[in-house]
């Protein structure tokens, strides 16, 4: 069972854990969230977006074809307020900044910073707490790109702690987890009223702060 975080007749929203795939992937090890869900909630769900397997956090689904209609809609004109927690490598100077540089896809799986093919990327973000060699910061992703937190940090020396994809492999092994949570979702459902769905850091995401705090 899920942390559910809330349900109504449209959309339910889940705190989804690190490790498990949020949609069906090509390969699937094991079902993913959505194909859970739906069997354990015994409807037909509609997927709205995604967030990395080894991300945390908020991911919605939509109840029937209108919410989702609408629901994307909602993504797709970027009116979805999106704000993650990353612990990164390296201690980041400046309490707020901003990384606006257009990313593309390449054929490992890999997602890179290409000025010439790449897609128009904007990310904004703050510094709420710093550590001995590692920062918290919380991110603000204005476009939706895939990677685009983690590829963002990674173009400016700041790769997010246990990403395996992105920074040294040897050292991202060390960590139990890719330090990536998504902590809050603000979007207007079509009950109109604008609603802001808020996922608590799991134990494990807790468990490497405590860590690196005391470094």
């Amino acid at each position: 069972m899920f942390e559910i975080l809330f349900e109504n007749a449209d959309l339910i929203a889940v705190n989804k854990p690190e490790g498990l795939a949020a949609i069906p992937e090509q390969n699937p090890q094991e079902p993913s969230l959505f194909e859970r869900l739906c069997a354990e909630r015994g409807e037909t769900l509609l997927i709205v977006h995604r967030i990395d397997k080894d991300t945390s956090g908020v991911i919605l689904f939509a109840r029937n074809a209108e919410a989702h209609r609408r629901l994307n809609m909602e993504f797709e004109t970027r009116r979805v307020r999106k704000a993650y927690l990353a612990l990164t490598h390296g201690v980041i100077a400046g309490d707020w900044g901003q990384i606006d540089k257009p990313l593309a896809r390449f054929g490992s799986g890999r997602v890179g910073v290409n000025a010439q093919h790449g897609k128009p990327s904007l990310t904004e973000y703050a510094v709420p707490r710093r550590f001995p060699a590692h920062t918290l910061v919380e991110a603000y992703p204005k476009t939706g790109r895939r990677h685009q937190i983690r590829v963002h940090l990674y173009s400016i020396g700041h790769p997010i702690v246990g990403d395996r994809l992105y920074g040294d492999r040897a050292v991202q092994r060390e960590y139990p987890r890719m330090m990536l949570h998504a902590q809050k979702l603000t979007i207007r459902p079509p009950s109109g009223d604008e609603l802001t769905l808020e996922a608590a850091v799991p134990q494990s995401f807790a468990a490497v702060l405590d860590s690196v705090a005391g470094a």
